[in-house]
């Protein structure tokens, strides 16, 4: 590009634009990876991306403040909006954790000062590698970069509805993680009605001594059978939340969130 000024100018703005969503989409915002290594990734992409960007119908390649926090809005609309498939893992490991009597086992967690439940930082890196097998990182990529056509430089401005969106979508988070732990649930809630049964018909059964061992080890065996299906629901929250987030750039406010 011939003009350095309008180079330099798409250049700001686009990584502005990614760097919103390296914060919080799954993958590229986990601590295990450097944030030089981050830094250098997101400029480098702008860098690429620059010359084609400034170039596209209604690109407005100018650094003001109404672009920047335009370019910010999106960014952060795909990051916020990924970033639910985390909590939703989050939430069932933490609602798993209660029936496997883990409810006290908590770790802290690297990316926040908080203690975390320790089946739901288990299911957050399983999530992570489902992520990177099934290339759903690269698919994000792409779709970020689809959005300088969808939404041109400096031309993006924060609506109500988007915001709604998002929220709609959070409520789905409880749904789905629900979902996720249901075979778990059913099987272990199954396990107490039959102790609390046997327990009446026999008296002198140690109820209190077999319903913890019993539940846990019933709890881990469906948990077990079912991560063959894990791969393909996190990768249907995935790309719904993935949907939701290029329909909320678009102006659709009225998407579907993870429980959809």
């Amino acid at each position: 590009m011939s003009d350095w000024p309008t180079f330099l100018s798409a250049m700001t703005l686009a990584l502005i634009r990614l760097s919103g969503m390296v914060l919080f989409a799954p993958f590229f915002s986990s601590n295990a990876l450097p944030v030089r290594a981050k830094a250098v990734f997101v400029l480098a992409v702008a860098y690429l991306l620059a010359p084609l960007v400034a170039t596209l119908p209604n690109a407005h390649a100018e650094v003001n403040f109404t672009a920047i926090l335009g370019e910010l809005g999106v960014g952060l609309v795909y990051g916020l909006t990924l970033a639910l498939l985390n909590e939703m893992l989050l939430f069932a490991g933490q609602v798993m954790g209660v029936q496997f009597s883990f409810s006290l086992v908590n770790v802290m967690d690297p990316s926040s000062p908080i203690e975390t439940p320790l089946l739901g930082e288990l299911f957050q890196m399983m999530g992570t590698l489902v992520i990177i097998t099934a290339g759903l990182d690269r698919i994000l990529l792409a779709s970020m970069v689809r959005s300088f056509r969808a939404v041109p430089l400096g031309t993006y401005a924060l609506m109500p509805v988007t915001g709604l969106g998002i929220v709609r979508a959070a409520g789905g988070v409880f749904v789905a993680a629900v979902e996720l732990a249901a075979p778990v649930l059913a099987a272990t809630m199954l396990v107490e009605f039959s102790i609390a049964l046997m327990g009446k018909l026999s008296p002198q059964l140690p109820v209190m001594n077999l319903t913890v061992p019993v539940k846990t080890l019933t709890g881990f065996v469906i948990l077990a059978g079912s991560l063959a299906l894990w791969p393909r629901f996190i990768e249907g929250r995935f790309s719904s939340l993935l949907d939701l987030a290029e329909k909320l750039i678009a102006g659709n406010g009225s998407a579907a969130g993870l429980g959809g």
